[in-house]
């Protein structure tokens, strides 16, 4: 939610600078319309939330049911489907899905390299080691989890780092729930940040954008939510409030 108000806040101040909409704003009736039409639509995610939290599939496995319905769905209402254009889809999937894993790949092998060189512990030492107290501690982990989760896959990095770091951040007196908020957070900003983010090269690739036209544009929405993020990790009660 803190991130998500920051960007509304920028989008906003900038939507401010734009052109006034020449469309006639529409009635209740045809909102109402417009939201049963799309309602098969918008079930979705919960149709895939509910399998994840009751145990029907993982969050990678999902992603077939998601295909399933959205297929039944475009078959039986949202008809005409154009079955002339399932094998190019396919052969763009399979693509673009090559493509991502070659990237996820390659960052995976360097997450082994980093662990079979010693590097994590090293990193952790170090960070133990830096003066500034629990301030100082969260600053520099969001620092180095934005930069691992530009250079490095999700997972792998979390897995690398973070069993290392959350002693140190418990001998800072900081809450688990807290310091995994900023780790995660921290590491999806760099997924997203170029040059190398895994997640940037993947959105344009899904947009179809070359990525030297998209990055002048990524840097105010990452400024902002760098700013939002350093407000998380400033104050705790935006991770702890809902535990009690």
């Amino acid at each position: 939610m803190v991130l998500a108000g920051a960007l509304a806040v920028l989008i906003f101040f900038r939507s401010r600078s734009e052109p006034l909409p020449t469309l006639a704003r529409p009635s209740l009736k045809d909102i109402a319309m417009s939201f049963l039409a799309a309602l098969p639509a918008i079930v979705l995610p919960f149709v895939i939330r509910w399998a994840v939290v009751d145990g029907v599939a993982t969050a990678t496995e999902v992603s077939t049911i998601g295909v399933v319905y959205t297929l039944i769905v475009g078959v039986l209402i949202y008809r005409p489907v154009q079955w002339s254009r399932f094998y190019p889809v396919l052969v763009e999937t399979v693509a673009l899905s090559g493509a991502i894993l070659f990237v996820i790949g390659t960052a995976t092998g360097m997450a082994w390299a980093l662990t079979q060189s010693g590097f994590s512990a090293h990193l952790a030492a170090t960070m133990k080691s830096i003066s500034g107290g629990p301030a100082g501690f969260m600053l520099i982990t969001v620092v180095v989890f934005i930069l691992l989760g530009n250079i490095l896959e999700g997972i792998p990095a979390i897995l690398l780092f973070a069993p290392l770091l959350l002693p140190v951040s418990h001998a800072f007196g900081i809450h688990d729930v807290h310091y995994s908020m900023v780790v995660v957070i921290a590491m999806s900003i760099g997924l997203f940040a170029p040059p190398f983010g895994i997640g940037f090269y993947s959105a344009c690739a899904i947009g179809k954008v070359s990525p030297d036209q998209a990055v002048g544009h990524m840097w105010r929405y990452l400024a902002v939510l760098f700013a939002a993020l350093l407000l998380i990790a400033a104050v705790p009660w935006f991770s702890t409030a809902l535990l009690d």
